[in-house]
């Protein structure tokens, strides 16, 4: 199969602009992804796409692939989409472009999830990790996912799922880590399809799909830490770093 790595990368974040830009240690939080997917040596490709000449220009500087999307888009998987539409690729992998400290172990579990599927039943697999501190179940800048015996998602959302009602059993919180596997058509499909209700409201692209009757088959993974909304996450970074 060939695989590509697709890193979407919108300047004008709406929760902390120019992000992907910001310096952590010695380099920009896109450098910093860029290069650490480059590193994991799993992809035919390793490819930015993004809106901005700023971030353009500090991929291309260091010798890296990017491209300029064309139109103006809602997410990052309409992003990306348009830029593998006439690429001969089996599976597409979205690396979030401000999950600076992407590293090899969970991206190769994506991966492999498509090996172990010869008959093309899985169509979307992402990542998710227990979530250490059950606090930041209520801050809606966590994605939460609940999934089936199956680890198919059931639902994401901001809000803390599932509800701690009988305080006797402690709640397992799983955050949702913005990294996917599609298969091409999958993706295509999706650009395909209107923006759906429950998308719309939660401002989480992968409903998408759910809403649709696509599950997500999840892979745990506890290494990938460190994405990049706020300003108080860069600090956090930082001191990860």
């Amino acid at each position: 199969m060939k695989t590509i790595a697709m890193i979407p990368a919108r300047y004008a974040a709406s929760r902390f602009p120019g992000k992907l830009m910001q310096l952590l240690g010695d380099k920009t939080v896109i450098r910093h992804t860029y290069e650490n997917t480059m590193a994991t040596r799993l992809f035919d490709e390793v490819v930015v796409v993004t809106d901005s000449d700023i971030i353009f220009n500090e991929i291309t500087q260091y010798g890296g692939y990017v491209l300029m999307s064309k139109k103006k888009h809602e997410s990052g998987s309409d992003r990306i989409a348009e830029a593998v539409a006439d690429l001969d690729v089996d599976i597409v992998l979205n690396v979030q472009g401000d999950e600076p400290f992407v590293s090899r172990e969970p991206l190769e579990k994506l991966l492999k999830v498509f090996d172990d599927d010869p008959h093309h039943k899985i169509q979307v697999a992402s990542i998710m990790k227990i979530m250490e501190d059950p606090a930041l179940a209520t801050d809606p800048n966590y994605v939460k996912v609940v999934v089936d015996a199956f680890m198919n998602s059931l639902l994401f959302s901001r809000s803390p799922i599932p509800y701690h009602r009988d305080k006797d059993i402690p709640p397992v919180y799983y955050e949702h880590i913005g990294v996917y596997a599609f298969r091409k058509q999958a993706l295509m499909n999706f650009t395909s399809w209107a923006i759906t209700p429950l998308e719309a409201i939660e401002k989480i692209e992968c409903l998408r799909y759910l809403e649709n009757g696509i599950p997500l088959k999840m892979v745990i993974s506890n290494y990938m830490a460190g994405k990049i909304d706020t300003p108080e996450d860069l600090e956090r970074a930082k001191k990860l770093l």
